[in-house]
């Protein structure tokens, strides 16, 4: 299972601390945050209490309208389910009460000057990515014309150098030899670099380049949904190559299935151009557009003339 430390998460986003500096060392295992408003008038039956917890301005004006007494009951039964940190949003000052809890529960309660829904969102964001199921698996990923592409085939099959020429048309580079695919939802998969090879593209006969250095920022992205698999394979005179419509077929990458396309390479093809091609066949194909459709829609007519 993937965690993040709460200091970790303090460095990311400059948290202050206020309480509970000596555990952090405490581990987020669970995507989202929370915030506790049931659970302060004493609901508990689905409290997630494996998230970070963040008290914006609702939770801390309610608190600051109970009793003493009051305040200590609803705050330590929340306190005791030991949360991995409580997050205070806007920078708000009245919560002496919490650093009391916090420090006697060595539970972290760290600050930020962000508004609630601002730093929820970012922190949500951070949480899903870092935290989300990963699998690395051998190819190049390319942004093609805003669509996320998997190349895949075996090693020498010519992925990087058509990744090379993918880039000097205007496409955007992502990673070269080590993928790291990342699931952030029942269908979403999103394909990054390992952080070593970042910008790095790997060429035969040449070897290494810094694709930013050489073609500027514009030329690399740093992650981008996947949303078509093709993979790269040498010719075969026997099969059919001129379908008029490709049965779809889909290759599973950590329960997400995602379109696969098979390009066959022989001398002279403009693969490259293929996969634009591909790409926004399949662009066109989510606006419901389908050319084969089209197509035979026009042999119809022309046979009920």
């Amino acid at each position: 299972m993937k965690t993040i430390t709460v200091k970790s998460l303090t460095e990311v986003f400059q948290l202050e601390v206020l309480a509970g500096a000596s555990r952090m060392d405490r581990v987020i295992t669970r995507p989202r945050t929370h915030r506790p408003g049931l659970e302060f008038v004493g609901y508990f039956d689905f409290f997630p209490m494996e998230r970070v917890q963040v008290l914006g301005r609702k939770e801390i004006t309610y608190l600051l309208t109970l009793t003493i007494e009051e305040r200590k009951l609803h705050i330590g039964n929340v306190v005791k389910y030991h949360p991995p940190c409580f997050i205070v949003t806007s920078g708000q000052q009245e919560i002496p009460y919490l650093t009391l809890f916090c420090d006697q529960e060595g539970i972290p309660l760290l600050r930020t000057p962000e508004t609630t829904t601002e730093f929820i969102g970012k922190l949500d964001s951070y949480l899903v990515k870092n935290l989300a199921p990963e699998v690395s698996i051998h190819g190049v990923c390319m942004n093609v014309s805003g669509i996320g592409i998997l190349l895949r085939g075996k090693s020498g099959i010519g992925k990087s150098e058509t990744a090379h020429t993918l880039i000097g048309r205007g496409h955007r580079f992502v990673a070269d030899d080590i993928v790291v695919l990342k699931k952030l939802g029942p269908s979403t998969l999103l394909g990054t670099h390992n952080e070593t090879t970042r910008e790095f593209l790997a060429l035969r006969s040449v070897g290494l380049i810094n694709v930013v250095r050489q073609y500027g920022r514009r030329a690399f992205q740093d992650e981008t949904r996947i949303v078509l698999d093709i993979e790269l394979s040498p010719w075969q005179e026997n099969s059919l190559n001129n379908e008029l419509e490709v049965v779809p077929q889909f290759t599973e990458y950590l329960g997400v299935q995602i379109p696969h396309i098979e390009v066959q390479l022989q001398p002279g093809r403009d693969v490259a151009g293929l996969i634009e091609a591909a790409a926004n066949n399949w662009y066109l194909k989510q606006l419901g557009y389908s050319a084969a459709e089209e197509f035979m829609g026009r042999i119809a007519n022309e046979m009920q003339k």
